[in-house]
């Protein structure tokens, strides 16, 4: 063997056990870094190390239109140790589960109405909670006229899954008598209604104006000396803002209808004319940005999160187009929502702090 040969094959054989370690340093790493994200993440209840107070976690805060920054709308309550949903779009409970939320401590699921974008993981959020909590009773799930037919369907839909949950895991994890969700149906008119009082915390609901997705709510949130009011799916509602008198925070659907106008221009060059009608059908029962900032203006909230964005804002250099005008309308603070934020209002305080939620 020539001595080129030689340190030939002496090169490619360095080579070769380079690449080799390089894929065993490479695993090796890969496997620390996923240890440290388990130990950080797995089974943390993120509430936990906050504050005694009032909690918001925005675990979606997009509508039916697809939106990186944003999935359907869902907004996860914690408030001292009781634990609520508000809507259940689809893609929420993922996100809750990034976020550390206490799924397995939650007390029921508050809908604000019946279109499938508020409704569409509640599957997945009944899954989660029977499964995460060990329940052995079934899910509550509030919400208006209606909502037993959407439980009745879901249960059926996920009856065959849970026998094989049982079948898996066992019943002192999976027990039948916890699968599912009951129905509890919220008869609400035009003035607030107390539907929840236990000490520290009652929660009000108020119908809202989202015809023809009728009834729809909004609800109120009071927790010790803190409050938070959803306003569901709604144009600027007097009875709304009349019932979120002195709220710290105003959670707000939000449509701007020059942006939409924008996206029915390429629909209607392309003959898509089914896509631009429903564009159009879309902008008369949802707020402006301008209208949910004279609604937090008019309550005299202290600040307004923007959600149920449409339409989608991929880019937060779109956020000043959709904004416009609302600082005419409202003093306070304004904050476009993405998923994972969370919002912590620490009772005893008038503090207001953004958290964000992906970034534990």
């Amino acid at each position: 063997m020539s001595r080129k040969l030689q340190i030939l094959l002496g090169v490619m054989a360095v080579v070769v056990l380079a690449v080799i370690g390089l894929k065993a340093g490479q695993i090796h790493i890969s496997k620390a870094v996923m240890t440290r994200i388990a130990n950080q993440n797995a089974g943390v209840d993120r509430a936990a190390s906050l504050p005694d107070g009032l909690h918001v976690f925005i675990c979606d805060a997009g509508s039916p239109m697809p939106d990186p920054l944003r999935a359907g709308p869902c907004t996860g309550i914690v408030a001292g140790s009781h634990v609520f949903v508000v809507d259940t779009g689809a893609g929420s409970i993922g996100n809750l589960g990034r976020m550390g939320f206490p799924m397995g401590r939650v007390e029921a699921a508050l809908l604000t109405h019946l279109h499938s974008d508020h409704v569409d993981g509640l599957g997945e959020f009944l899954l989660q909670s029977w499964i995460n909590g060990s329940r052995k009773t079934p899910t509550p799930v509030w919400g208006p006229e209606g909502v037993s037919e959407v439980v009745d369907g879901f249960n059926a839909a996920y009856r065959i899954d849970s026998t094989y949950r049982l079948a898996h895991h066992g019943a002192d994890i999976a027990d039948l008598a916890g699968f599912g969700a009951t129905a509890r149906t919220l008869t609400v008119g035009e003035q607030p209604v107390v539907i929840h009082e236990v000490p520290d915390l009652t929660i009000t609901a108020v119908s809202v104006a989202h015809h023809p997705a009728d009834p729809a709510l909004g609800f109120r949130i009071d927790y010790k000396d803190r409050l938070v009011t959803i306003s569901g799916d709604t144009i600027y509602h007097p009875e709304l803002v009349r019932m979120a008198k002195g709220t710290d925070l105003l959670l707000h659907d939000a449509l701007n209808v020059e942006m939409v106008e924008i996206l029915r221009a390429p629909l209607k060059k392309r003959g898509l004319a089914h896509l631009d009608k429903v564009l159009f059908d879309i902008q008369d029962y949802h707020a402006s940005p301008v209208d949910a900032a004279r609604a937090a203006q008019d309550a005299g909230a202290d600040a307004l999160v923007l959600h149920h964005i449409v339409p989608p804002l991929p880019s937060r250099q779109l956020y000043p187009l959709f904004l416009k005008g609302t600082r005419d309308a409202y003093d306070g603070e304004i904050t476009v929502a993405e998923d994972g934020q969370i919002i912590s209002l620490p009772a005893g305080t008038d503090d207001i702090t953004h958290i964000n939620g992906f970034g534990f």
